[in-house]
Parts: C-alpha cells; sequence; structure tokens
C-alpha cells in the first residue's frame, strides 16, 4: 500500500492509491487501464436505513481506519428483469460511489465527468461493466459513477413524510445532489477540478440531468450537461407525475401493506417492499411506479416548462437519441396489428385532426406499415421528442452553447441503434451488444467509440466536443437543426424526424401533455 496522506501534508499531493478524503483514508486499485487508479464503493452518505428509509440523505460518518475501496458497493433495491444479474447485491445501503483518475497530483485540477446510471428509476448500477470509467479516465478526466435509491425506497411520497420536515417524492434525485455535493468537497484529492463537473446519464440518467437543471438546489453543482436519451421524464401516458399523482400512490401503498401507517411501512423488511412493488418493462413506470414527480422543492415545477421560461441552469448542453429507440419499448406501443386497430388509438390519443396528421407523418398507409409507425411513435413519446425539446428550448431560452447527436450507427457488432446502443462507445467498453451478444467489435466500432469518448472529454474540458482531428460538430440551431450523426461515417448533418417532433409538440400546454393521455 502506497503511504497515505493527511490533511496537514503539502497543499499540493500526489494521487496515489492511498488518498485521504473528508471522512477519512482510502485504499484503491491500479485499474487494468494503464495510468489509471480506481475507488469503488466509497460512501457518500449515510446508509439510509432504518428511521432514515425515505428520509433525505444524511452526512456519512467518518471512518476511523484505513477504507478498502477496491469492489463497489451494493446496488440499490431494483426491479428484477429478465438477462444477467447486475454485478453487485442489492442493499439499502446502497450511497455509495466510484472515482477512475489517470491524475498524478491534486495540482493537476482534470475535467471531472460525473454519470448518473439508467435503468426507468426502477433498475440499473454503477457496478455495470459497461460504464467502467477507466477508459474515459485515461482520457484525462476523473470519473465517478453513482448508485442511488430507485423505485419506493428513491420514490416514495406521503403528506406523513413530508411533516416529518422535508418534502418527500424525490429521494433518489436528492441523492445525486448528495453525490454532487461529495465531489464537489472531495475531488480535488483525486486530481480533479471542483470547478469544472459535467454531469452526463443515459435514459433515466439523462432524465435526472435534465431535472437537475431546473433544480434550484443543484445550482453551482455542475457546470456543463450531457444527455443521451432522455430529458423531462415524459412518457406515452404524458407528463411527469404532479406532487398530488406522486402522494395519491403512496398513500395508497401505505394503506395496502400498513394500515396507512409510515412506520410500519418503514418496518417492512426491504427485499418485501422491493417485491410488493415490482415494476416489469411492459409498463410505464412514470405512471405504474415509484419515479420523479414535481415536489416542488427539488423540482420547482415541469421542467419542460422550466426550459421554455428560461429558468434552467445556464450550462453547455450536448445531448441526443438514438435511431430506434422505439424498439425496446414496442409492448407498450400502441395498437399495431391493423391500420384501423392504429388509426382508433391514435384518435383517442391524438384527436381526429390530430391522427391524420400523424399517419402521414409516420407513413401509415396499409397494415404493413403500423408496426413500424407504432415502434417508432413509441419511442418519441418516451424518449427522442422530449430530447429534441431539451435540446430546442435551451438554444432558445438559455444563454450557453448546445450541441446535438443522433447515434444512427450500424454494424455487425451493433446491428440496430437501439435505446442504450450507443453507451459502450461513449465508455470505450464495447461490450456485449443487446442484439449481437456474442459479435466482437471491429475496426469501425473501434474507431467510432475513439471519437465518441473524445468528443465527450473535449466536452467536459471545454464546453465544446470540437478538437483536432475530428470531423466538425456544429452548434445548434433550433431553427435549422444540424447534429452530428453518429453513422456509418460520422459528420454534422441535417436533423431526422424534425417534423414528427414539432407535431408532438403542439400538445403541449404550460410544458405538459394532455391530462387525458393518462387514463390511456
Amino acid at each position: 500500500m502506497n503511504e497515505l496522506l493527511t490533511e496537514s501534508d503539502m497543499d499540493v499531493m500526489p494521487v496515489t492509491s492511498g488518498v485521504t478524503i473528508a471522512s477519512g483514508k482510502l485504499h484503491g486499485a491500479v485499474s487494468a487501464v494503464p495510468g489509471v487508479l480506481t475507488f469503488k464503493g466509497i460512501p457518500y452518505a449515510a446508509p439510509p436505513v432504518g428511521p432514515l428509509r425515505w428520509q433525505p440523505p444524511q452526512p456519512v460518518q467518518a471512518w476511523p481506519d484505513v477504507r478498502e475501496a477496491t469492489v463497489f458497493g451494493a446496488s440499490a433495491w431494483a426491479a428484477h428483469l429478465p438477462g444477467p444479474p447486475t454485478a453487485t447485491m442489492p442493499d439499502e445501503d446502497c450511497l455509495t460511489l466510484n472515482v477512475w483518475t489517470a491524475a498524478t497530483t491534486s495540482a493537476d485540477k482534470l475535467p471531472v465527468m460525473v454519470w448518473i446510471h439508467g435503468g426507468g428509476f426502477a433498475f440499473g448500477s454503477s457496478a455495470d461493466p459497461v460504464n467502467d470509467g477507466a477508459r474515459l479516465a485515461a482520457k484525462k478526466v476523473v470519473m465517478v459513477s453513482v448508485n442511488y435509491r430507485l423505485g419506493v425506497f428513491g420514490f416514495l411520497a406521503h403528506d406523513d413524510l413530508d411533516s416529518e420536515g422535508s418534502v418527500s417524492g424525490n429521494f433518489g434525485i436528492q441523492d445525486q445532489l448528495a453525490a454532487l455535493n461529495w465531489v464537489r468537497a472531495n475531488i480535488a484529492r483525486f486530481g480533479g477540478d471542483p470547478g469544472n463537473v459535467t454531469l452526463f446519464g443515459q435514459s433515466a440518467g439523462a432524465h435526472s440531468v435534465g431535472l437537475l437543471m431546473t433544480s434550484p438546489l443543484a445550482k453551482g453543482l455542475f457546470h456543463r450537461a450531457i444527455g443521451e436519451s432522455g430529458a423531462f421524464w415524459d412518457s406515452e401516458h404524458g407528463s411527469i407525475s404532479t406532487a398530488a399523482e406522486a402522494r395519491t400512490r403512496g398513500h395508497a401503498l401505505a394503506t395496502r401493506l400498513a394500515d396507512g401507517s409510515i412506520s410500519k411501512l418503514r418496518a417492512i423488511p426491504a427485499e418485501q417492499l422491493q417485491r410488493e412493488t415490482e415494476w416489469n418493462v411492459n409498463l410505464d413506470p412514470g405512471s405504474t411506479a415509484f419515479a420523479p414527480s414535481i415536489d416542488h422543492y427539488v423540482l420547482p415545477g415541469d421542467p419542460a416548462d422550466s426550459f421554455a421560461n428560461g429558468h434552467q441552469m445556464n450550462v453547455p448542453l450536448l445531448a441526443g437519441w438514438n435511431g430506434d429507440e422505439g424498439l425496446i419499448y414496442l409492448s407498450r406501443a400502441l395498437p399495431h396489428t391493423s391500420i384501423n386497430a392504429f388509426k382508433a388509438a391514435a384518435v383517442g390519443q391524438f384527436g381526429e385532426q390530430g391522427s391524420t396528421e400523424l399517419l402521414t407523418l409516420y407513413a401509415v398507409n396499409s397494415d404493413a406499415d403500423t408496426k413500424n409507425a407504432a415502434q417508432t411513435l413509441i419511442g418519441d413519446l418516451i424518449i427522442s421528442e422530449q430530447t429534441w425539446e431539451w435540446l430546442q428550448l435551451h438554444q432558445r431560452t438559455g444563454q450557453s452553447p448546445v450541441y446535438g447527436y443522433q447515434f444512427n450507427y450500424h454494424s455487425p457488432y451493433c446491428p440496430v441503434p437501439v435505446h442504450t446502443g450507443e453507451m459502450s462507445f461513449v465508455f470505450g467498453t464495447l461490450g456485449p451488444q443487446m442484439l449481437a451478444p456474442t459479435v466482437r467489435p471491429g475496426e469501425r466500432d473501434r474507431e467510432l467509440a475513439e471519437q465518441m469518448m473524445t468528443y465527450w472529454v473535449n466536452f467536459a474540458r471545454t464546453g465544446n466536443p470540437n478538437g483536432a482531428g475530428l470531423p466538425g460538430w456544429p452548434t445548434y440551431d433550433a431553427d435549422k437543426p444540424a447534429v452530428m450523426q453518429f453513422a456509418d461515417t460520422t459528420g454534422a448533418a441535417a436533423e431526422i424526424g424534425t417534423e414528427r417532433f414539432r407535431f408532438l409538440r403542439t400538445f403541449r400546454t404550460e410544458g405538459r401533455f394532455p391530462e387525458s393521455w393518462r387514463s390511456r
């Protein structure tokens, strides 16, 4: 073990596998990527267990001895989904983060990238090997990934919880805020610059970035934002839940399981509580599960409305979406067995006039067209349209540069640009792809990963993704939108799908989609 340094050491300190932070001494490990150190499972808040279940994250208690930081902490309790098991076992004591750094001294002041994992606020973990931060860190950033409370543990809202002294409903987002405060207080010890923090995430992680850009509690905690496939936590059932909707859901749970008593609900074992609130991928987590809501504390109002009125954080934004976001959501799409079934459902949601325009924009002319149209529409409603609006609104009402992208890449390794498909490229991990799990990446796959990593790191460093040897990436213009197209070749091109998104945007009123969509 390298010698550990204390607060009394010189101001400029070497970054070694032994680091002292505010809460104690850590012993990390050497990464498999040359020149990168890793520190895993670092607590950033007290375990949210017992009386701290459904409380805001509390300060972490200092530890007296050297803490081994060589393995990931426990994952949050999460939905049980088909596929390989999570990399770590679940536990309520899950509020940990991980750091990868290639800094040599604390004076390096490298840009910091903080990753928020996806999973519909119902599953996921910072231990996912796809999101290993070592390769990004090797490009001279300090990479941080964060666990946060999910599902009922992170997003229960209830009047009795409010009366305990803190507004309920968004404890998982408060965890993310606590992690960002930890970064501000401690990241210099790992060679990072607390004044240059980029918050980035995918799916629920991207929604988190968009929501936090509207939160007064996040002001000053990050300085650039990257969102991959997500923005405002809208869905096919409309906009993010209101405070009243979240509390109705919370009261129903407490009544069903605990005679309406929060203390009895707290006494239910975590595994049983997870089982009683289990979510599955065929349902909209925004309307059927415990997820973010407008609590008028963390989130003061509808996020789309906040951006429309220029109330968001003034930070550079890079955001985009994938070419076939809807494939994994097809079970939630409008009926698509025939053109008549599709049209009837479209009339029910969009009205007679709206459905006529929709059938044109989504090219529905026969029974054979309906599956593709339904798949494209559900991808737009859940992911693409709101990510597009994020770019549009921030460019119109903000004062910082905006950059857009579309991931439309195809190869034997990545046969369809599905939701999540870009992540292996952004992190350079090039692990198994969802639709081709046994195919190994080829030369073009590795080239694209190198390009995307470099763009993301350039943006984290300066707020501009451009750099030597890369195709030029123009700033986003809401009136004439051009984006970076990550496809068979990489280059700037006209945005795809703009007219579809403009059509869907017309259904918003003061940032919200029609409340009638809720009952679909």
